[in-house]
């Protein structure tokens, strides 16, 4: 079997056992799933300790840049004179994919870990958790669009249910808000991706096909077809090809998730429970981005470059807003929310330079706030499980009650801000970099934007410090009293072993960069120059 496939579809079978053993059993749940995120750890490190780099790949159009690939035949209906409709099983991970395939698994054992908080109903619980662990996995090696919105879909119905049924005393009104928000972006990306189907023939077969590889190369367009660079089709009055980016990149934008469409975001973490913060922050942002890179920029490269300048203002506007508003935030979690907007920013920011040091830096950046805002979610559960509040004015003197809590506090909030040292300074100023260089290499991004994101980097500490003073240094005093000073207790063995690694991962990250960089390098520099090209 395909190490793909079965990285892919490990949850669905330890989500069978759960499902299968009786309700007496419901104390081993947590251990089936734990061991079923270390499987894929294993499996995902496997893949990339043999990823191949510095090889010549032929280009971002071509099969052979992604690795571990099985195509098989899935549905194949004869379509009469239309010929017949391709869609197949399509998987296989380039230098994008993996390092956020690992981040993932990563974050999927925290996030386990984090699930033993969880009280009630546990076998609804693990079956749906790892359902979504099964579709995260499978949008980030899907290479058939159809594959693609499957597993993207998915994803939808498990969060629902675990925010509406496990979250806080508003978790109702915040999964209906999250579930109409992301729905309202996939309806319409659906549209498109039919669009696309009727406008790419496979060279190979003949036939219109949902891969996304093919839809990467303008060769592969009907002439006249409705995507096609040389077609004049409108949609409403607009160009078709503006209309299907813009609607792509909305789907996408929603999960990074881009002001003004981030609104779901404070309300879902603010409601759900810790592992579900976790896997929204660290896993689904990414996604949004993941997608804007594979889907907007390589598919739709001429509309990308008109459109740089909207898209590096979007990220500038979503870096501040989000600084300002976490700035203002009483809720710990919410304010932790806040900074996700903005940290996200920064990769929209590098993104929209088209640069290689600007779309490494902004996978960096994907990858090291997938591990820092699981590690500050996990810390702002720590202090919630022990006494239901998360009032950052509720707390002040907690660093000499908990101080082995408020070291990993320190360094979380410290690698968040962009300390030197931390995988966060990496990120940012790569994405930063690429905004820069940017105007002098193809005048996409002014240099204003680079100032002015560079202005969320002390926006972020003032919020950060401004916290870490608040909550931890003084003199004790909770708004619990002495009931609350008994409570919090300082962290216990599962909490230590889950923030240790974050930790160091973090860190490595920060001294060793090119452990993201040496398996991005290819394929980033691949989509520059086919982009280039392009345009």
């Amino acid at each position: 079997m395909n190490i793909l496939t079965l990285l892919i579809f490990t949850p669905i079978l330890f989500g069978i056992i759960v499902a299968v053993l009786p309700s007496a059993w419901r104390d081993s749940f947590k251990y089936i799933t734990l061991l079923a995120t270390l499987v894929q750890l294993g499996l995902s490190v496997w893949i990339y300790c043999n990823f191949k780099t510095g090889a010549d790949f032929g280009g971002v159009n071509h099969e052979g840049q992604f690795q571990f690939v099985q195509k098989l035949p899935w549905i194949d209906l004869d379509m009469g004179a239309m010929g017949k409709m391709q869609i197949e099983y399509f998987v296989g991970i380039d230098g994008l994919s993996i390092a956020l395939l690992v981040m993932t698994s990563f974050v999927l054992v925290i996030a386990a870990l984090a699930s033993w908080e969880i009280k009630s109903n546990l076998k609804g619980f693990f079956v749906l958790f790892l359902i979504l662990d099964m579709a995260v996995i499978g949008v980030f090696c899907s290479l058939d669009f159809f594959l693609f919105y499957i597993f993207y879909e998915l994803m939808l119905l498990p969060l629902y249910f675990l925010i509406g049924m496990w979250g806080g005393a508003r978790r109702e009104y915040a999964a209906i808000k999250f579930f109409l928000y992301t729905l309202f972006g996939s309806v319409f990306m659906l549209l498109v991706m039919i669009g696309l189907y009727l406008s790419v023939k496979d060279p190979a077969t003949g036939n219109h096909t949902y891969n996304m590889v093919q839809m990467m190369n303008p060769a592969n367009y009907q002439a006249g077809s409705v995507f096609s660079a040389l077609s004049h089709q409108t949609i409403f009055g607009f160009p078709a090809r503006a209309v299907g980016f813009i609607v792509l990149f909305i789907a996408f934008a929603i999960k990074v998730p881009v002001v003004p469409l981030h609104t779901w975001l404070p309300d879902a973490h603010v409601e759900a429970p810790t592992p579900v913060s976790i896997i929204l922050a660290g896993i689904l942002l990414k996604v949004g981005g993941y997608g804007i890179i594979r889907v907007c920029l390589s598919i739709f490269p001429d509309i990308a470059s008109a459109d740089a300048y909207w898209l590096g203002l979007l990220g500038v506007i979503s870096i501040l807003y989000g600084a300002m508003n976490a700035l203002a935030q009483k809720d710990l979690k919410r304010m932790i929310a806040y900074s996700s907007v903005s940290h996200m920013g920064f990769v929209l920011l590098g993104i929209a330079s088209q640069t290689t040091e600007g779309i490494s830096g902004a996978v960096m950046q994907m990858v090291s706030h997938g591990f820092l805002s699981t590690m500050l979610f996990f810390l702002a559960g720590v202090v919630y499980n022990r006494v239901h509040d998360r009032g950052i004015g509720h707390f002040r003197g907690l660093a000499s009650i908990m101080p082995q809590y408020t070291a990993f506090v320190m360094i979380a909030f410290f690698a968040s801000l962009g300390l030197p040292g931390f995988s966060a300074f990496i990120g940012e100023a790569f994405s930063l970099m690429g905004a820069f260089k940017s105007h002098s290499v193809n005048g996409l991004l002014p240099y204003w934007m680079a100032v002015c994101g560079s202005l969320g980097i002390l926006l972020g500490a003032a919020y950060f410090l401004w916290t870490l003073q608040r909550m931890f240094f003084g003199q004790v005093h909770l708004k619990g009293g002495s009931v609350w000073e008994t409570a919090l207790t300082d962290l216990n063995f599962r909490e230590k072993i889950t923030l240790v690694p974050l930790a160091l991962m973090v860190l490595a990250l920060g001294l060793m960069p090119s452990l993201v960089f040496d398996k991005v390098n290819d394929s980033v520099l691949a989509l520059v120059q086919f982009f280039q090209h392009t345009i």
